[in-house]
């Protein structure tokens, strides 16, 4: 079902498509193919994320960056048609989290934005810093610049709330359309990735805290 529902979306809406691949034959896209069979096999989540022997952390960190950007870009295009102006016209996270956009072009301030244009702009946004290859290198030899992990912080952060808007806003559709498993294995993956690397600030984790702490254990 989960698989049909994804194949109508990108039918449907051209935006929520993964925007970014490993080129074969690259030591990322053979880290991505580890990672992947990692998770397939049904290994614990929580030894699937640790650094394999003998790899570089950036590149493990670049490769599950964009993988978690394709993933949760897909959750959300899933729930894009119960996510509107009209239902949700503030990115919030319940009443307690309000999410105002900032970047360095547009909203120069922090801005307000309903929720499906701050999902917008988060998405062409980190689209933009991933196919950057100053930020996200690609060619053989060429460091990270090193402000890299910051930027990655910043990535998942952003990330992390559209897990929260997504749970707390929409998880009835999540339900109704059998996706629960899938949308609560991606965050279980997501959640021990950012632990395991210290990636996001706890502060930020607050808003899905009670649900972590049940699925997540």
């Amino acid at each position: 079902a989960m698989a049909l529902c994804l194949k109508q979306v990108f039918n449907k809406d051209k935006t929520f498509r993964p925007r970014k691949k490993f080129e074969p034959g690259t030591q990322r896209f053979e880290l991505y193919k580890k990672a992947q069979a990692s998770l397939k096999s049904g290994l614990d989540l929580k030894a699937v994320v640790q650094l394999p022997p003998g790899e570089s952390i950036n590149d493990w960190i670049a490769v599950h960056v964009v993988d978690f950007f394709n993933r949760i870009n897909l959750i959300y295009g899933t729930m894009s048609e119960y996510c509107t102006e009209r239902s949700c016209p503030i990115m919030s996270g319940g009443l307690k989290y309000e999410y105002r956009w900032q970047d360095d072009s547009k909203y120069k301030k922090p801005t307000k934005l309903s929720a499906p244009q701050y999902m917008c702009m988060l998405m062409d946004w980190i689209e933009m810093l991933i196919n950057n290859e100053d930020i996200f290198p690609t060619r053989i030899g060429v460091p990270f610049p090193k402000q890299f992990q910051q930027v990655c912080t910043k990535i998942l952060t952003r990330l992390f709330r559209v897990f929260v808007h997504v749970y707390i806003h929409h998880f009835d559709s999540i339900i109704s359309m059998g996706a629960e498993a899938h949308v609560n294995t991606c965050y279980k993956h997501f959640y021990y990735f950012i632990r395991e690397f210290s990636l996001i600030d706890h502060r930020e984790l607050e808003p899905l805290k009670e649900m972590t702490e049940r699925i997540c254990h």
